[in-house]
């Protein structure tokens, strides 16, 4: 298994705590995701967690259309 490097995907707050307790944090626990950023996908799809922001279908969507595409 590879491994991540937690301080390129989250804020500094965040980089350190277990991988539970980042999924259930603000998706603005992500590096380059605001506060404002958050309630604009809570208003538009419900997105409230990193959790949900991974389980939204346009996001699953979007990555297997990206990942068809790396397919030659």
């Amino acid at each position: 298994m590879t491994s991540m490097d937690l301080t390129k995907v989250l804020d500094k707050a965040w980089a350190d705590k277990p991988l539970a307790d980042v999924l259930g944090a603000p998706v603005a626990a992500l590096k380059g995701v605001s506060d404002r950023d958050g309630e604009l996908l809570k208003e538009a799809f419900g997105v409230e967690t990193v959790a949900d922001l991974a389980d939204l279908k346009y996001v699953r969507w979007a990555q297997a259309l990206a990942a068809l595409a790396a397919v030659k």
